[in-house]
């Protein structure tokens, strides 16, 4: 959508291209001519070039942003034909004549004549730049258990039977033969697994604050100040 151009930017576009409200180019910006009352941009001064040695003179009412210039609300034919304007004529008649050329009828009030001393007051803006707090993220705890394998080596003991020979040389008497059986009790131990939840670690949250430089980008405007007509050079500086 195209913006409504201000005085600021119109400042910042002498030399730029111009073109009609079809998208043709028809020459570029040379100068821009004030209310001196209101100080408020009304005429868009096209350089030479197309139009050849004409001047050329276009309201800023209706003109817009384009590509790497400034639209105007005319077509080229009608800038074109428009009433021929010499470098330093912008008498209220001649104002007149373009301001009822391009339609603007009787909108544009007459210049006053101001006597004595008089003054206007220039202002700019200024940016200052600030910081509030805003939440900018967060940090969590969480704790989970998981199960992994464990392996551990231990040493079992157990008891084996061994068998014992003592050599005896000497007469029993009346024995008698027969069958016996001697049974001997084996023990043995086995793995046993005990566990138990011992503390390992501490985990906490703790807060630092980290600076970071952030360039913040904006526009300004800014009132500017011509002097025209019948001034001391000397004091004009």
């Amino acid at each position: 959508m195209q913006q409504t151009m201000n005085r600021v930017r119109l400042d910042e576009m002498r030399g730029a291209p111009v073109y009609d409200n079809d998208g043709d180019k028809i020459g570029k910006v040379e100068e821009i001519y004030y209310d001196q009352q209101t100080r408020v941009p009304e005429w868009i001064g096209i350089g030479t070039g197309f139009f050849g040695t004409k001047r050329v003179m276009v309201p800023v009412r209706g003109s817009a942003p384009y590509e790497n210039g400034l639209m105007v609300a005319y077509s080229k034919e009608q800038v074109k034909d428009s009433p021929d304007v010499e470098e330093d004529d912008i008498s209220q008649r001649r104002e007149a004549d373009l301001a009822g050329y391009y339609g603007l009828g009787g909108e544009r009030q007459p210049t006053k004549t101001r006597t004595g001393r008089e003054s206007v007051t220039r202002a700019e803006e200024e940016v200052e730049v600030g910081t509030r707090p805003v939440e900018a993220g967060q940090a969590r705890l969480k704790k989970w258990v998981e199960t992994e394998p464990v392996a551990l080596d231990v040493e079992l003991r157990r008891e084996v039977a061994r068998v014992t020979r003592e050599r005896l040389d000497r007469p029993v008497g009346e024995h008698e033969f027969g069958e016996e059986e001697v049974e001997v009790p084996l023990r043995g131990e086995k793995p046993v697994v005990q566990k138990q939840a011992v503390a390992k670690e501490r985990v906490g949250l703790e807060k630092d604050v980290r600076t970071e430089k952030q360039t913040v980008r904006d526009e300004v405007r800014k009132e500017r100040v011509e002097v025209e007509g019948d001034v001391d050079k000397e004091r004009r500086r």
